[in-house]
């Protein structure tokens, strides 16, 4: 097994690093920063989202494993004391055909961002944000091409099914099963007025329909990919779509997602 350790930086996740790496070489595990089968997030949420981001371009070769060390970690299975066990696990993994790890598949948000200057594509695990930064952001929202509504406000995000939990969940989104190959445009702010009409709630759209947001004035906009931030002036328009590609976990216990919600959110 060529595998890769990631952690957030602090001194726990850093000390875990260590410990699985001393584990992995007692089981002959193999350590590649360029070619890993596994890649190993010690850390939390953002530690994920920057594992991803770090392997993007090998995203179907590999398979992702979190270790949570913080206060919340959604794509994590595994907490600090467990390493042993989880390293076990991978093992026997390897040596029996039995017991394979459960790979599940999570759908990704695909981003085309126009400007003026160029043509930029990006993929996301999480959301895709768009604000204003020096007042409200004015918008054109188009679904499969036509056009949907016209909004002023501070920002729209639009998220993935796994993301759905995480910022889109704050602004009053639905929370939505990761293996469900969707897409949800949530509004931040919105202004109702009888120029400016937004819908006001969230929307689901499927996996072959795509929506596009158009600049409608001069205006200074942050745009955020997962935990990265762009700050532009001369936007056209964004195109987002559910990606062709797909995030793979390597689940070596079960650990369904609505567990994961209830421990989140519900569990004192």
């Amino acid at each position: 097994m060529r595998y890769y350790v990631l952690d957030r930086g602090d001194q726990l996740s850093v000390d875990l690093a260590e410990q699985f790496h001393t584990l992995a070489a007692q089981h002959h595990f193999e350590m590649d920063a360029e070619s890993p089968n596994i890649v190993i997030s010690i850390g939390g949420d953002g530690t994920m989202l920057h594992a991803f981001q770090t392997f993007i371009d090998r995203i179907s070769d590999i398979a992702f494993v979190g270790v949570h060390t913080g206060h919340l970690g959604f794509y994590s299975d595994w907490k600090a004391d467990e390493l042993p066990e989880l390293v076990e696990l991978m093992s026997n993994s390897i040596l029996s055909e039995d017991i394979p790890p459960r790979i599940v598949k999570y759908p990704l948000l695909e981003l085309t961002i126009h400007k003026k200057s160029g043509t930029t594509s990006h993929i996301a695990l999480n959301e895709f944000t768009l604000k204003g930064v020096d007042g409200t952001l004015v918008a054109q929202i188009d679904i499969n091409d036509q056009l949907f509504e016209m909004f002023r406000g501070d920002g729209i995000c639009i998220s993935t099914p796994s993301g759905s939990t995480a910022y889109n969940k704050s602004l009053g989104g639905a929370m939505v099963h990761p293996t469900i190959e969707a897409l949800q445009i949530a509004e931040i702010a919105s202004i109702n007025n009888r120029i400016y009409r937004t819908m006001g709630s969230p929307l689901l759209l499927p996996k072959h329909h795509h929506s596009d947001i158009y600049s409608r004035k001069d205006q200074r906009l942050l745009l955020t990919v997962d935990h990265k931030n762009f700050t532009i002036d001369d936007l056209i328009s964004v195109s987002c779509q559910v990606s062709k590609q797909k995030i793979s976990f390597a689940r070596y216990r079960p650990y369904p997602f609505w567990n994961r919600v209830r421990s989140a959110f519900l569990e004192e």
